[in-house]
């Protein structure tokens, strides 16, 4: 097993890892686990009693480990699986043009989230506006990755082109073996400048796929814009970063989500791209948003809207802001943004892939 930097891309395409090894000191291991309010002005504790037993692989110790910064910080060691016990998974891909919304999965396009059904697949020339689509055969029947050896292939960043005008899905099955170890900072570390969190590749216009006639683009992104894990539900299960759409419409496939926001590749499992308000909830007493889960700088990650369906209108470029009950914490993006927050303002812990 190896440490690394919370610095990979993660999505269904097998990603290309980009890690950065770290020396961790782990001289302070038990079941010490504070929920105190910090002494720091706008900065709360971790509480991992908010974490829901059925993900954990085993109980939430502590272990010291340096942070992103290089502060050598006290951390919630939190290991889980990455199967959901909140909510179930899928399905993601329809197998007739003729299917119904409950057949498929989710897209996002231009912020919006988009039901895949059978019509949005029929229609994908249309929608993109690119005769190349065409993911169905004489018969109205999708082609899909409906295997194992499909999906590896499939699901990567280098897809052949004989998986073209395929919609792309991996069942969770294929890889529930998988667990990941999240070290999270007991006590939030602030950044004096936040560390912004690289994105997809910027794509063709309006994300769609090549003119007709050109070849897709192909590769990883460049150097500097390799993307972080922004944290974890309460279930267990990654937030990760902003798709590559652009990649993936590229090559001429379509990666949906499911209704939870999720699909799975071959690396990393099943994980989120988009907060749609089915994972677990923590309530907050005066109408603030609901607490989904944390960042990997230990700060509490939010829904988007409070309880009278408005956006809190002070939100920072990450997303976040402070008030008295939760300290600084952050607010989700919309689901069709495909992200969650913009930026880190903490320093963050290390995501561990077992």
């Amino acid at each position: 097993m190896k440490y690394f930097l919370i610095s990979k891309l993660s999505f269904l395409y097998t990603p290309f890892l980009v890690f950065s090894c770290l020396s961790c000191s782990n001289n302070s291991n038990g079941n010490e686990e504070s929920e105190e309010v910090s002494e720091i002005e706008g900065i709360v504790n971790v509480d991992p009693s908010l974490f829901l037993s059925e993900g954990l692989v085993e109980p939430i110790t502590t272990e010291e480990k340096t942070l992103s910064d290089g502060t050598v910080a006290l951390c919630y060691k939190i290991v889980t699986n990455t199967t959901p016990s909140d909510h179930t998974m899928g399905p993601w891909c329809p197998t007739n043009i003729a299917d119904g919304a409950d057949k498929g999965g989710k897209w996002f396009e231009n912020g919006e989230l988009y039901d895949v059904d059978g019509a949005f697949i029929e229609n994908l020339d249309e929608f993109y506006s690119d005769s190349t689509w065409k993911m169905y055969d004489e018969n109205g029947d999708i082609y899909t990755t409906d295997s194992q050896e499909a999906c590896e292939a499939a699901a990567n960043p280098n897809v052949g082109e004989e998986y073209a005008n395929y919609c792309v899905y991996c069942q969770h099955s294929y890889f529930d073996d998988i667990t990941v170890t999240y070290y999270i900072p007991v006590t939030p570390v602030k950044l004096d400048a936040p560390d912004f969190i690289g994105g997809a590749l910027a794509g063709p216009p309006d994300g769609g796929g090549p003119p007709d006639g050109q070849a897709p683009p192909n590769g990883g992104a460049p150097a500097g814009m390799e993307s972080s894990v922004i944290g974890t539900a309460f279930n267990g299960v990654n937030f990760d970063p902003p798709a590559p759409t652009a990649q993936i419409l590229g090559a001429y496939t379509i990666a949906p989500m499911d209704d939870n926001g999720g699909h799975v590749n071959p690396a990393t499992g099943y994980h989120y791209h988009a907060a749609t308000g089915t994972t677990t909830v923590v309530a907050q007493s005066d109408g603030h948003a609901g607490m989904i889960g944390y960042a990997m700088d230990g700060f509490g990650i939010h829904e988007q809207m409070n309880e009278d369906g408005a956006e809190p209108t002070d939100l920072d470029d990450c997303r976040g802001h402070t008030d008295d009950i939760r300290g600084y914490h952050y607010h989700v993006a919309a689901p069709g943004t495909n992200s969650f927050i913009n930026c880190f303002n903490g320093a963050q812990g290390i995501y561990e892939l077992n």
